[in-house]
């Protein structure tokens, strides 16, 4: 009897750390979850809005990457009573006072059309000798009753014109400091080892593991 309640205690613990730990990231947006995802690693599983009925567009009202990235995770734990994750990103360009900024996906209109959006930086930016601009992103993660943020950013320069055909948003118009091509040139992985996204992410990461471990 107490050699099969041992096995029956070593097959639970064995289960229990074979489980990965399930995320609800607050987004519908495919490439987020992609990218999101491979960065997050065999660790964790990413649910979508998608995935728990949530088809609603989530307000993004503020004028901070922080506020928005909170109002979001908010609306998820309050709506659907899940711990979750948001993310907001935003494209500061210094020579446009620190435009697009929070108004980045939608910098051309409603539509969030990344053609569109990149034109309108790229018209605006015509003829400007400082093309010196960032990315950062604001996670926003709501975890056991608390807040927490973290937040990554990866310096460049605005293209004169699109490179690369991969990534998203403006990725063909954004070339990181100390690189030759854009971030749509680079293969994925190395472009999240460098990225403003991967950066937050890999201190969600640190977070999350610690407290995974507890």
């Amino acid at each position: 009897m107490m050699t099969n309640n041992r096995l029956y205690f070593s097959t639970i613990q064995l289960f229990q750390l074979s489980q990965k730990m399930k995320l609800v990231f607050a987004t519908n947006n495919k490439h987020k979850l992609e990218e999101i995802s491979r960065i997050l690693g065999a660790r964790f599983e990413i649910v979508s809005l998608e995935e728990i009925g949530c088809r609603e567009d989530i307000p993004e009202d503020y004028e901070t990457l922080q506020e928005n990235a909170l109002q979001k995770a908010r609306y998820v734990k309050e709506h659907y009573g899940y711990d979750c994750f948001a993310d907001d990103t935003g494209l500061e360009i210094e020579a446009l006072g620190n435009r697009p900024g929070v108004y980045s996906a939608r910098y051309a209109g409603p539509a969030k059309d990344s053609q569109a959006n990149m034109r309108k930086v790229l018209e605006e930016m015509e003829g400007q000798g400082n093309r010196r601009a960032r990315f950062r992103t604001v996670i926003a993660l709501i975890w056991e009753g608390r807040e927490y943020c973290f937040e990554g950013e990866v310096r460049g320069e605005i293209l004169t014109a699109q490179q690369g055909q991969t990534g998203f948003g403006y990725d063909p118009i954004f070339r990181p400091e100390g690189y030759a091509e854009s971030f749509a040139e680079m293969p994925m992985d190395e472009k999240n080892s460098i990225s403003h996204r991967g950066r937050a992410v890999g201190k969600l990461v640190d977070f999350l593991t610690g407290t995974w471990k507890r």
